[in-house]
């Protein structure tokens, strides 16, 4: 088992990464007065594995409850996280309560948020069970539910106590699972760290044959990458932003097909290919590491072509939603370099469009 803790002073927390976890010792650690603990997970990840996480938490002296939602994108919504509240106040749960989000992403997300407000604040850990929310989405705090015109736009920055990332979960993942799961670790590389692109260029294949060494390694690089970065900026006043590159192209694809559609990897893996030929176009990076990054987006199994009907207009219309636009300007987070991105905020929108445009024509790379 490999320990990497995030840095926060009193919020400070521990991500836990192993092959088969003990559930109930590791949360008993992260929680050590907690009596009542709710797990919220899926209809699709509760039978694989809510019984035996049950049984470990009871173990450990936790008196456990539990909450299923629907599965996928599109119940990521203020029903199902009502829902989430509503169970909590129907079972009495007090302040000395906490809460435990069994799943991805979406899980994780809706979980956070209603420990954030719940009696203005409960405990929660975060138990990833996809590769996407071991690499990513469980580690940093950021909760939040959709609106129908924006992904994440209702939400809050509030800290786990522990992540516990057991990796014998992924293999009951299906291959477009990995495949969303590795965009954001691709990403991870492509922002932070260019050993690792290399090493994803040479390994990303063997997260298909579920090779324990190769996964350890992703996830391990991944949640120390973050955790560095998250420590500097905890609410994303600066540096936190390079973690959204390819995802302000991406949660507009994830709007315009519908949440649910496009798996969010999926619209994040082709947000960095619009985001790498708009670089393109203003000579901040050369053909050669333009392709590198449409080849490896390709390689995991990753759209690389835009859906059709969408115009880059449509972008524009979308990203005008996303969080990350300041004072009516659309910041794009672009690669300068191999392992190296920045954030710009001088980009028009006819420029987008144009380039956008042109990604759709195939006149990428130019000739």
């Amino acid at each position: 088992m490999s320990v990497i803790n995030v840095g926060l002073g009193e919020r400070s927390y521990p991500i836990h990464i192993l092959h088969n976890a003990d559930y109930g010792a590791l949360l008993r650690q992260a929680l050590p007065k907690t009596t009542d603990l709710m797990v919220v997970t899926n209809d699709t990840v509760g039978p694989f594995y809510l019984e035996q996480v049950t049984a470990s938490l009871e173990k450990s002296g936790f008196k456990v409850s539990s909450h299923v939602l629907k599965d996928g994108e599109s119940y990521k919504t203020v029903e199902s996280w009502w829902g989430i509240l509503s169970a909590l106040l129907e079972r009495n749960f007090a302040r000395d309560g906490a809460l435990a989000a069994l799943g991805g992403g979406v899980v994780g997300d809706m979980t956070g948020f209603a420990a954030a407000v719940y009696q203005r604040g409960v405990p929660y850990v975060q138990l990833p069970t996809t590769l996407l929310a071991m690499v990513d989405s469980s580690v940093g705090g950021k909760t939040a539910i959709n609106h129908p015109q924006g992904k994440n736009m209702i939400g809050a920055f509030y800290q786990p106590q522990a992540v516990v990332a057991a990796l014998k979960v992924l293999g009951t993942l299906p291959p477009r699972e990995l495949s969303a799961g590795l965009a954001e670790a691709i990403k991870t590389a492509f922002i932070y760290d260019e050993p690792f692109i290399r090493f994803m260029q040479d390994h990303s294949g063997a997260v298909f044959t579920q090779d324990e060494a190769v996964l350890t390694h992703i996830v391990e690089r991944c949640c120390a990458i973050k955790a560095q970065v998250v420590e500097a900026d905890e609410r994303e006043g600066g540096l936190r932003a390079i973690l959204n590159f390819g995802h302000t192209f991406g949660h507009a694809l994830e709007a315009y097909l519908g949440f649910g559609t496009w798996l969010h990897g999926e619209a994040v893996g082709l947000g960095m290919c619009l985001a790498a030929a708009l670089s393109l176009s203003r000579n901040l990076i050369d053909e050669d590491y333009y392709q590198c990054i449409v080849k490896l987006v390709a390689a995991c199994n990753l759209p690389v072509k835009v859906p059709d009907g969408m115009q880059g207009s449509d972008f524009i219309r979308l990203m005008r939603h996303d969080k990350k636009v300041r004072s009516g300007v659309i910041r794009y987070v672009l690669p300068t370099a191999p392992g190296k991105v920045g954030l710009f905020a001088d980009v028009s929108d006819e420029e987008v469009i144009a380039v956008v445009e042109r990604y759709i024509r195939g006149e990428y790379p130019p000739s």
